[in-house]
């Protein structure tokens, strides 16, 4: 799987561990920073990982700043994607399950590095289900058509 991930200053070690876990999985993973700890402002990162993802240039994206709230906002702007913040496993699985979630965010300031990692292994490997499942996401892709 080709996975992009990017991350504000406040998500650059949490961003660092997955892309390596995730590399160690056997996946192409695209790593867009950022690589500073000043402040950066998070749209800067998180709408070119939803863009790439959007437009087929990825499969997923994962994005990781202070809390995860601002990239999933920023990313959810961009046609097409479905973000979730996650900070816990049963989400992460139910986000890919129900919602085929296309981009995870998270907070490096709210979950420590074990559970991130597991969490993007769940949301990885986690397949959509579809059936009813398709009907309330095609009307999310109905409405983004307007």
């Amino acid at each position: 799987m080709k996975i992009v991930i990017g991350s504000d200053h406040a998500g650059v070690q949490l961003r660092k561990d997955i892309a390596a876990m995730l590399e160690e999985m056997g996946h192409t993973v695209t790593d867009m920073g950022c690589e500073c700890d000043t402040s950066v402002d998070y749209p800067d990162y998180a709408i070119p990982v939803a863009t790439q993802v959007a437009n087929g240039e990825a499969d997923r994206g994962i994005l990781i700043c202070g809390t995860g709230i601002g990239m999933s906002i920023a990313a959810n702007k961009v046609k097409g994607i479905r973000c979730a913040l996650v900070h816990d496993l049963f989400s992460a699985k139910a986000t890919r399950q129900h919602n085929d979630t296309n981009v995870l965010a998270m907070g490096e300031r709210v979950i420590g590095p074990g559970l991130a990692q597991e969490i993007a292994k769940v949301w990885v490997e986690t397949e959509y289900e579809g059936g009813r499942h398709a009907r309330r996401v095609g009307k999310i892709t109905e409405y983004e058509g307007r």
